[in-house]
């Protein structure tokens, strides 16, 4: 079978559609399938090309068996509601136009969260007469509306039009949560084509593992109780409550052993950077994002990660990726987002779940595990079993037997 995925996110961008789909894709050519993937250069999320790549008309290379075709897109930071749309539909355009020459196609993968891909690859697949699969990572354009970005207008609802007629196009709708296919469900698709495939972790790469001592000494972490989050810094993700519970903890006795690290990059990031200097905190540290090849070795230094969202409708229905890696490296999780990951944290209890945007239940939630030894080792011990339930490779073949019944 021959795969053609249209993704604007790909490795060695490290947020959760690029990890997503390389380890899909990766399994699939080791099953013996030819993948194709058309991309974008790597510039997610600070809109500046990587090293070592132009943005130009074409550029093909192999990255473990996965023939990559990268396209020219124009290019702009995480921010901004015109220049991400102008983004969004330059990738369209030039991923609908590279399409048409790979050939021997079988299927073709639209992934989200910006719909405008899925747009392309129901595109691709008419043209060439194969099944379109929309792979459902967000809810667009009401994850926008929902933060705040866009109103209830004539080019809202014009966008939400596109979205079901992509919904009803599809051959079939892989979305990443049981909640994302109840809404669909709600919205008159017919449930026997969506197929749930969460996210997971790659439990070869994401694994326990002693405390990188070199990262310790280089950032001043020495007998410090390291809380850490590590991910996109932006309006989604509300980090100022962190800032906040950093704040909080100077008050407390014990609090001085506490040290907050916040690990990436994102629209909102020199805004937080010089909030912590406005609070005066010296227990927070920030560090730019670093490579997939790197970022375990920051997993490792955490003696607790935090994970959190707004506190709006629109999250109830994401899983957070980085759930998962916390569990393949055992690191129990703070966990400030309600909803479906909220249910398997307590199901799977690998952590402690608060009400999102409330720095107060952050803080006693962290004095809880920080002065709880044996449910803190408890927690270890369940996020390391529960994380072979979201074994990557399970779910990447999971995935592909539901490609091969299309």
């Amino acid at each position: 079978m021959h795969i053609l995925f249209l993704t604007d996110n790909f490795p060695p961008e490290t947020n959760a559609p690029a990890s997503r789909t390389f380890e899909h894709c990766r399994e699939w050519v080791k099953a013996g399938h030819q993948v194709t993937i058309i991309t974008c250069v790597p510039n997610f999320p600070k809109g500046k090309v990587f090293a070592g790549y132009k943005n130009k008309i074409w550029q093909t290379e192999i990255n473990n068996g996965i023939r990559v075709i990268r396209v020219w897109s124009y290019i702009t930071a995480n921010e901004g509601f015109v220049r991400r749309i102008l983004d969004y539909l330059s990738f369209m355009f030039s991923a609908s136009f590279a399409a048409f020459f790979v050939r021997k196609v079988d299927v073709v993968i639209g992934t989200s969260p910006q719909f405008f891909t899925a747009v392309a690859a129901y595109f691709v697949g008419f043209v060439k007469r194969k099944p379109f699969v929309f792979e459902l990572r967000d809810f667009w354009p009401e994850s926008i509306k929902g933060l705040g970005l866009m109103g209830d207008s004539k080019m809202f609802r014009f966008l939400e039009a596109i979205e079901l007629f992509l919904y009803k196009k599809a051959a079939y709708i892989i979305p990443v949560t049981y909640s994302f296919k109840k809404e669909l469900v709600n919205r008159g698709i017919d449930s026997n084509k969506i197929g749930v495939v969460t996210n997971g972790v790659d439990i070869s790469r994401f694994s326990p593992r002693p405390k990188d001592e070199g990262l310790i000494i280089q950032h001043g972490l020495q007998n410090k109780f390291v809380v850490g989050y590590i991910g996109t810094h932006g309006i989604s993700q509300a980090l100022e409550t962190v800032l906040k519970a950093a704040q909080l903890a100077k008050t407390f006795e014990g609090g001085g052993s506490l040290h907050f690290l916040l690990l990436g990059n994102g629209a909102e990031k020199n805004a937080l950077m010089d909030l912590a200097v406005e609070m005066k905190l010296d227990n927070v540290t920030f560090i730019d994002g670093v490579s997939k090849d790197k970022v375990a070795d920051y997993w490792s230094i955490l003696d607790v990660a935090v994970i959190h969202l707004k506190r709006i409708p629109l999250f109830t229905s994401i899983i957070p990726s980085k759930l998962f890696e916390c569990m393949g490296m055992g690191i129990p999780v703070l966990h400030g987002v309600e909803g479906e990951s909220a249910n398997i944290v307590n199901k799977e209890r690998v952590g402690i779940t608060f009400t999102p945007e409330s720095e107060v239940e952050l803080l006693e939630s962290l004095r809880q595990l920080q002065n709880a030894p044996i449910l803190y080792q408890e927690f270890r011990d369940n996020s390391l079993l529960a994380a072979h339930k979201f074994d990557r490779a399970e779910l990447a073949e999971k995935m592909l037997l539901m490609l091969k019944n299309i």
